[in-house]
């Protein structure tokens, strides 16, 4: 495809090659710019298309750093100034002139940028957590890569945008799961925002839990549990009752670390469930490639509880 996308439909042509990266620990990455020296990213599957800025309504009561909603082929959306949330030094030069339409967990909005350059495919390998460097973004980018050109690449994490901008989903009360008490979940996630939720619904249904930042960590974490039951005797599976992945992490994606738990027999009777902001059709039929049990969309507090409810009860 060509590697710049002016369109939507130049991205939407890309789908069916996007969706072979599935458990090949590689993903793709839509670069654009606020105006500043720094290149930013966001991961291709969560853009819907790129334009030119509309015009945008001005709407009393829009939240610090939304500039308004457009009408999006009969679908009102928010708009959001990117270079409010990142350019916190005061910098930037933000023409706001590209946007670019992306979903998350099933919400539309749109992120006014400067410019768009390229997709660009990275391995997870490469990608690592921000240093202190990043500090100033205040959390908002989840992991840095480096182009073959040595270019600094900062990944946004579009769950803590969205959480800044609208405020963290609020968890409702949830009926408690009865299990031993020797039981556990683990979950693996390199969102805070998500970890935060994900733990505050784990405490309204009274799940004892562990927990990792990335792929890597997670799966090392979790053979050291495999190797632990052994030596004991037992079965992790009676232990260990669930197994839940975000799709897209540093180090390790959800893909290739769900193919590892499959492929080991010591995790066998043991569900994997895909919790990710990656909702399309696309992404759901690249977790059943990989063997993923169930499939749930952020953040539905209620939708992750009742998917749980009956792994981990039985």
């Amino acid at each position: 495809m060509n590697n710049q996308p002016g369109t939507a439909t130049s991205l939407l042509d890309a789908v069916d090659g996007r969706t072979k990266l599935a458990g090949s620990n590689r993903m793709e990455l839509l670069l654009f710019s606020i105006g500043t020296p720094e290149v930013f990213a966001i991961n291709v599957f969560k853009v819907r298309e790129v334009t030119k800025t509309p015009e945008i309504t001005l709407t009393p009561n829009m939240p610090a750093g939304v500039d308004g909603v457009i009408n999006l082929r009969g679908n009102i959306i928010p708009v959001l100034n990117l270079a409010f949330f990142l350019d916190r030094d005061g910098v930037s030069n933000c023409s706001n002139r590209t946007m670019m339409v992306t979903e998350y967990s099933r919400r539309t909005q749109g992120f006014l940028v400067h410019s768009v350059d390229r997709i660009v495919r990275v391995d997870w390998e490469g990608v690592r957590a921000p240093d202190g460097l990043m500090s100033r973004h205040d959390g908002l980018v989840t992991a840095i890569t480096d182009l073959p050109d040595g270019q600094l690449v900062s990944i946004l994490d579009v769950e803590q945008i969205l959480a800044t901008a609208f405020g963290e989903v609020s968890v409702p009360e949830l009926e408690p799961i009865d299990t031993a008490p020797a039981t556990f979940l683990f979950f693996v996630d390199d969102s805070s925002v998500a970890r935060r939720e994900i733990g505050a619904v784990m405490d309204k249904l009274g799940l004892r839990t562990q927990l990792a930042t990335n792929g890597n960590e997670a799966l090392n974490r979790l053979q050291a549990l495999a190797a632990q039951a052994e030596r004991d005797g037992e079965r992790l599976a009676e232990s260990l009752k669930v197994i839940l992945v975000d799709a897209e992490m540093p180090e390790m994606d959800g893909y290739v670390l769900t193919r590892h738990i499959k492929a080991d027999r010591r995790f066998s009777g043991i569900p994997v469930v895909m919790h990710s902001s990656l909702s399309s059709e696309a992404n759901k039929a690249m977790g059943a490639a990989v063997g993923v049990d169930a499939y749930v969309a952020k953040f539905h507090p209620e939708i992750l509880a009742e998917t749980l409810r009956p792994l981990v009860s039985r």
